[in-house]
């Protein structure tokens, strides 16, 4: 189908050729093999392009071009089903999937999610953002289409990273039990977005190339000609069994254990192998694994370089691949301090041990990583066993720190509630993003934490104003007996000079900011400051006055405080960052139901609505949902 070069862009149009033309992924197919080489060249072009300017998931894109073109080329998406795993790759599949005209939009407010949504699109065929879910979800759809009589092909891409996570492999087994129609690409790259670690990367990662099973390979087949009569015979039948021996020698040995096929590996960036390899899939009615090696960033030297800073990077010079200054950092940000106050308890306390889920880099316990080595553990894609992992060192008297996104703590909640706090144990939870993380939307805003966490008993919650009260709560973590977590948004700081003392916290006291007699605003962690602001410019304009509480801790909740609080003024407004259902506001509302403090009072709650909330700007999303300086101050406003 023509393209108008009104329809599009004209960045993209001006430096693609095929690219507008491919409206849905069937145009894919009657491709020649230049045609597919030139489109695969305009796809990172325009993915580079678009990522350097609004930032997103680049090196992971790039490095499945080929594999997309092969996908599209080979499955009837009309009809066929293809599950992404995680969704870092799927900005080539979006733009050959109908969305290059609305590609400029992507992770923008009101624009295409940085991820697959089915709301999106009707070849988005599963909502994805947390990882290792793709097989699970792809064999559900293959058994309903067996019970519904049908017979489409349903595929599964997960990435090599995300295939060591349990959930992969409660899914393999699975799916091997049953012995339905489907097919698995795992896509091999070795990263995941850290370099991969275990024994399944090691194992993964094993290639016959090497220079011994080369040099042994050839050795052997010299020593079989030298027998006489039989030699050339045994040396012939060596050279055929060369497969059964790369099947053992490979990680086809694991896959066929699960009743799987296994075919590979094979080069992910040959588009006529691919292809080939996928439409022999067709043919077999069974589960069938296509291991297929790729490497993250292709086409783009930088982001091969540094596959890593690459993998979700912001703004830069596509020329180059230098990041985009945008002025000098004003402040540091959470992650940062986090992870230097984590170096300096370390220095000494040697029983801190950190451990994060494939994310040294985000959470910021690199740095602990180069001083601490031994004391630094990253389990990989792995929540739910980097909680219970860190349950068993607490029990041998180790101070486990496990710094996790906030989102991703949800993946653990059976394993917080049982092995850590229902028995007590000394874990620290760091939370980072917690709160509106922005344009990777809502399958990682840490929206549910302080729901999800403050009815678990054991547990003390506290969330910081600014950096220097992140550091001292982390002291106070470590001071602590017991199980405790700190949440912590993404981005910059506010530009509190973190005191070197780091002085520990008086457990459940709250902070006074500011005295007022027409309402008592209590809030807590990132809208504590936006609060104060919000009080003082009303009371400088003579609206009203207003005190400000900063609570610090949702558990225990600073009782006493809240109640004299409360006792003082008729009217109540409590600020949060975390979804309104269950969150601290209603903790506060609880407690003044439990004393009889409801009546003759009004108590309003600002936090985030019962709503998955959007991608956009931290900025935007605040203001949408109300919670940034403007929304507290009209909040006030219509309560004085």
């Amino acid at each position: 189908m023509a393209v108008k070069k009104t329809d599009l862009p004209n960045k993209y149009f001006n430096e693609t050729r095929l690219l507008p033309l491919v409206r849905k992924p069937g145009d894919v197919a009657g491709l020649s093999r230049e045609e597919l080489q030139t489109l695969a060249a305009e796809l990172r072009r325009v993915i580079i392009e678009q990522v350097s300017a609004s930032g997103g998931h680049l090196a992971p894109s790039l490095g499945v071009v080929e594999l997309t073109l092969a996908l599209c080329r080979v499955l009837d998406l009309e009809r066929d089903k293809l599950v992404w795993d995680v969704g870092h790759q799927a900005y080539a599949y979006k733009l050959l999937t109908g969305r290059l005209d609305r590609f400029h939009s992507l992770r923008k407010l009101g624009g295409l999610s940085g991820f697959p949504r089915m709301a999106e699109s009707r070849y988005d065929h599963f909502g994805v953002g947390h990882s290792s879910t793709s097989i699970s979800a792809a064999l559900g759809m293959a058994l309903a289409r067996d019970l519904a009589g049908q017979k489409h092909e349903v595929v599964a891409v997960i990435g090599d990273g995300s295939l060591t996570a349990g959930l992969a492999f409660e899914a393999l087994n699975q799916a091997g039990d049953m012995g339905s129609k489907l097919v698995v690409v795992l896509n091999d790259n070795e990263m995941s977005i850290s370099k991969n670690v275990g024994a399944l990367s090691r194992f993964l990662s094993r290639k016959l190339s090497a220079p011994f099973l080369t040099r042994f390979k050839r050795e052997v087949e010299a020593f079989l000609k030298q027998i006489p009569k039989i030699g050339e015979d045994l040396a012939l039948f060596a050279r055929r069994s060369e497969d059964a021996f790369k099947s053992f020698m490979t990680p086809g040995m694991l896959f066929e254990a699960l009743r799987f096929t296994y075919v590979g590996p094979i080069d992910g960036h040959n588009v006529e192998l691919l292809s080939d390899v996928l439409a022999q899939t067709r043919r077999m009615d069974k589960p069938v694994l296509v291991h297929v090696l790729t490497r993250k960033g292709k086409g783009y030297e930088p982001a091969e370089t540094n596959p890593t800073y690459f993998h979700g990077v912001g703004g830069f010079e596509p020329e180059t691949g230098m990041a985009i200054k945008h002025g000098p950092a004003l402040f540091a940000t959470y992650t940062e301090v986090f992870g230097s106050t984590l170096c300096a308890l370390a220095e000494k306390d040697r029983k801190i041990v950190a451990i994060t889920a494939a994310m040294p880099e985000g959470t910021g316990t690199d740095c602990f990583r180069l001083r601490f080595p031994e004391r630094f553990v990253d389990v990989g894609i792995c929540e739910q066993h980097a909680v219970t992992f860190a349950a068993g060192l607490a029990t041998q008297g180790y101070k486990p720190a496990v710094a996790i996104y906030s989102t991703f703590l949800q993946r653990a909640y059976d394993q917080l509630v049982h092995d850590v706090c229902l028995q007590n144990l000394n874990v620290k939870f760091f939370l980072d993003r917690a709160g509106l993380v922005g344009e990777d939307g809502a399958t990682h805003h840490g929206a549910f934490d302080l729901s999800f966490l403050r009815h678990v008993p054991n547990l003390v919650i506290m969330a910081p104003k600014d950096e220097d009260e992140l550091a001292r709560m982390m002291a106070t973590a470590f001071a602590l007996e017991g199980p405790v977590a700190v949440r912590y948004p993404r981005g910059m700081g506010a530009g509190a000079a973190v005191d070197p003392a780091l002085k520990p916290l008086a457990l459940g006291e709250v902070e006074m900011l500011k005295s007022g007699k027409d309402v008592a605003v209590i809030a807590v962690g990132s809208r504590v400051l936006p609060a104060l602001e919000a009080a003082q410019e009303l009371e400088e304009a003579g609206v009203g006055s207003a005190a400000v509480c900063n609570a610090r801790f949702v558990k225990p909740l600073p009782e006493e405080q809240i109640l004299s609080l409360a006792r003082r003024h008729k009217k109540l407004l409590v600020v949060e960052e975390n979804a309104l259902a269950g969150g601290f506001g209603s903790a506060v509302l609880e407690l003044l139901a439990d004393h009889d403090l409801l009546a003759g009072r009004t108590v309003r709650r600002l936090g985030l609505p019962d709503a998955f909330v959007e991608h956009g700007s931290q900025k935007e999303l605040r203001e949408i949902t109300g919670i940034d300086k403007s929304g507290i101050k009209k909040a006030l406003a219509e309560l004085f």
